[in-house]
């Protein structure tokens, strides 16, 4: 206990302070500050009005400031000045480098075979480990220069080895090595952002950084899916982290969402609420200079009129003391709301699925799928413990990918492949498993078939691959029909005493979303196998699954849909913890099954009674 009189008031103060910034039981919020914000930090009036525009609207436990962006270097006085007044505020303070040269340029990097940047790059770490005891690196820190140097250090290499090879030695000479000499306890952090399957193209190594840096963070910002050049899939908010949490186990720091080409406010929400159903401790939102910016009339999505998870006149409700609210009420509505429920949920579970480092082929599938409700478990390593392993063309970097399948078959186990897959492995040894392939003609089909679920017709016609196999060798489960010829949808053959599957991939990944229900039904039951919960319904639902039997059925639709959720027959009851009641599960064969009707753009949380 302070024997000083004064010091005993300040620590009363900040204990007081420190209890208060303890804003939510489910993780923490973090609000990250550029370089262009933090040195206009030198005004301690424009930083003490503009955080209050944030810190009346949204609970805030921790800032990053901003030490380097596009060749600014914020001085250690203005940094100072910053960490005492969030400190004051009970607010943990630690550092940011964004590693861009020129973002309005192409996301101009640094050239790190260039002795300037890289004397630079050791100047930027420097002054940060001098200001911060743990900083994080932005979402630029690769290199996609061809330099003149850079070719020549290239050589015949391909440019996928030359820069993972030069990042790794970036990440541990000139950052980690650096910032230890100046600071021995300082903890850096490197955050990847969300075009996983494209980062060793530009020096990002999955397999390395993860075990050097002292912890990972994870960018989960999917924005619009169709008009972005991204055109990621919202369940990729919800993937990305499960796959890093895999990656690094216990040392993926959170998710990072921004408020950009989110085209309505739900969007925005809904990157937030799935970073945070895949059990993130964090979340980072970017940045302080978008959290102040108006709610827009644009901001109101169409939908709003049925009802939806999100509610855009409860966020443009006057805030006491901001002249309008602004974008961190969005993000503070979407917290409030989901925290309490995140509590209930245990650690998230999924369909095996397995993505080799550095690898790719059907680029982001796995986010498709989890569109058409299958909760995937994406893992770095072959699943040798599941059941059922889910496999896309990615898996075909694995130069063992043949005998891992013909060894989980051999087990008695599931292996569910792709069509992707299969055209790279057909001839590497697989037709000594079962004689498929798939060859270089593709079908147009507006018609899908099978014995269970009678035929049914496509809203528009869609291009698969044709898929070829040997009649009572092995067998269609689902196919196709266009003017009388068709191909399969879902394949089988047996083989031992497992059970391995070929799922038919339109050549346009979004047209599975065109499959019919009863035809999305078979393909879910297919792949969950013995999984304890599976839906039924249409597709852009989400299925997102817990180990303590809970679910969230998250649906990205822009109308309301009628779905089921399956589970195993011992789950009799399921409580909705959003609207309070309990759900009683009807018996279907050895499950039980229950109805409910999810509103657009909204999510329903189920645990069991």
């Amino acid at each position: 206990m302070p024997s000083n009189p004064l010091r005993l008031a300040l620590a009363l103060s900040l204990g007081a302070v420190n209890l208060a910034a303890g804003q939510y039981q489910s993780f923490k919020v973090a609000v990250y500050i550029r370089a262009y914000e933090v040195q206009k930090m030198k005004d301690p009036e424009w930083l003490k009005t503009n955080w209050a525009v944030v810190e009346k609207q949204l609970k805030v436990d921790k800032v990053y400031l901003e030490v380097h962006r596009d060749l600014i270097i914020v001085d250690p006085e203005t940094l100072r000045q910053a960490k005492a007044f969030f400190a004051a505020k009970g607010i943990a303070v630690a550092g940011g480098i964004a590693t861009v040269k020129n973002e309005g340029r192409l996301f101009e990097t640094f050239d790190y075979t260039n002795p300037e940047d890289r004397a630079k790059i050791k100047e930027i770490v420097t002054a940060t480990a001098k200001a911060f005891d743990e900083f994080i690196l932005d979402d630029f820190f690769f290199t996609s220069s061809k330099s003149a140097s850079a070719i020549a250090q290239k050589g015949d290499r391909s440019w996928t080895d030359f820069r993972l090879e030069l990042m790794t030695e970036v990440s541990r000479d000139l950052v980690l090595d650096v910032a230890r000499s100046v600071n021995p306890k300082v903890k850096v952090i490197i955050k990847y952002p969300n075009w996983y399957e494209h980062f060793q193209g530009v020096g990002y190594n999955l397999e390395v950084q993860p075990k050097i840096f002292d912890e990972i963070y994870t960018g989960t910002e999917t924005r619009d899916s169709v008009y972005n050049a991204q055109h990621l899939q919202p369940y990729q908010s919800y993937q990305q982290i499960r796959y890093f949490d895999n990656i690094k186990p216990g040392g993926n720091g959170g998710g990072w969402v921004d408020t950009g080409n989110r085209i309505y406010a739900d969007r925005y929400a809904e990157q937030l609420w799935l970073t945070m159903f895949a059990k993130a401790p964090e979340i980072m939102l970017f940045a302080m200079h978008e959290l102040i910016m108006p709610i827009l009339p644009s901001d109101r999505a169409p939908w709003q009129d049925q009802g939806t998870s999100f509610d855009y006149a409860k966020a443009v409700a006057p805030v006491a003391g901001v002249a309008a609210p602004t974008l961190a009420r969005v993000a503070s509505q979407a917290l409030e709301q989901i925290d309490p429920l995140v509590a209930k949920l245990g650690k998230p579970i999924g369909i095996k699925s397995y993505r080799p480092y550095h690898s790719r082929g059907e680029d982001f599938l796995h986010n498709y799928l989890g569109m058409i409700g299958i909760p995937i478990d994406l893992h770095p390593e072959f699943p040798t413990d599941a059941q059922t392993v889910l496999l896309t063309a990615d898996t075909a970097h694995d130069p063992a990918i043949v005998e891992k399948i013909k060894q989980h078959l051999l087990a008695g186990k599931n292996v569910v492949i792709t069509t992707g897959l299969l055209r790279e492995i057909q001839d590497k040894g697989f037709r000594g498993l079962v004689d498929l392939s798939v060859g270089p003609e593709v079908s147009s089909t507006h018609e899908i078939w099978g014995r269970r679920i009678g035929r049914h017709t496509l809203p528009v016609d869609i291009i698969i691959p044709q898929l070829h196999y040997n009649t009572n060798d092995s067998w269609e489960l689902l196919g196709s029909m266009t003017h009388g010829l068709g191909y399969p949808i879902l394949h089988y053959s047996a083989y031992a005493n497992g059970s391995l599957y070929v799922l038919t991939i339109p050549d346009n990944f979004a047209d599975l979303y065109q499959l019919p229900a009863p035809v999305l039904d078979q393909i879910r039951a297919t792949i969950s196998g013995n999984f304890f919960a599976r839906l039924e319904g249409p597709s852009r639902i989400a299925l997102l699954a817990y180990d303590n039997h809970a679910v969230v059925v998250e649906s990205f639709r822009d109308e309301a849909a009628e779905v089921r959720v399956v589970t195993t027959a011992d789950i009799k009851i399921l409580h909705n913890e959003v609207t309070g009641e309990d759900l009683l599960g009807s018996p279907d064969k050895d499950h039980s099954a229950f109805a409910l009707r999810v509103k657009p753009h909204s999510f329903v949380v189920l645990t069991q009674r």
